[in-house]
């Protein structure tokens, strides 16, 4: 799927989460908290500095997922943008977040 702009958007669509996880890249490790997720990525706002660009390989820590696999597919801002790796694994992971966990979380303020 893509916008208007030509740019590849996520195909699933998103919930609005907030879960404290940690993101993995190379040698560096970064706290985050999970914004959104989907069945094929989520948006991760960074609470330090991660050096990963669009491609890079990451596995995010989180509590109530467990470990998962993904590749960058935006850094900006603070937040990256983290398209899971196509594997079982992460298929079976997300889907039981969605099954058993998942809370939709809405704003606190209203404008």
């Amino acid at each position: 799927m893509s916008n208007n702009l030509g740019m590849d958007v996520r195909k699933s669509p998103r919930s609005r989460v907030r879960m404290d996880s940690k993101v993995r890249h190379l040698q560096q490790e970064a706290d985050g908290r999970v914004i959104n997720i989907s069945r094929t990525g989520l948006a991760l706002e960074l609470a330090s500095k991660l050096h990963a660009a669009a491609g890079s390989s990451v596995v995010i820590v989180n509590d109530d997922i467990g470990l998962l696999e993904g590749v960058v597919r935006w850094n900006y801002g603070g937040r990256l943008g983290i398209m899971f790796k196509p594997n079982s694994n992460s298929i079976a992971k997300v889907s039981a977040y969605f099954r058993n966990f998942h809370q939709e979380v809405r704003p606190v303020l209203s404008r």
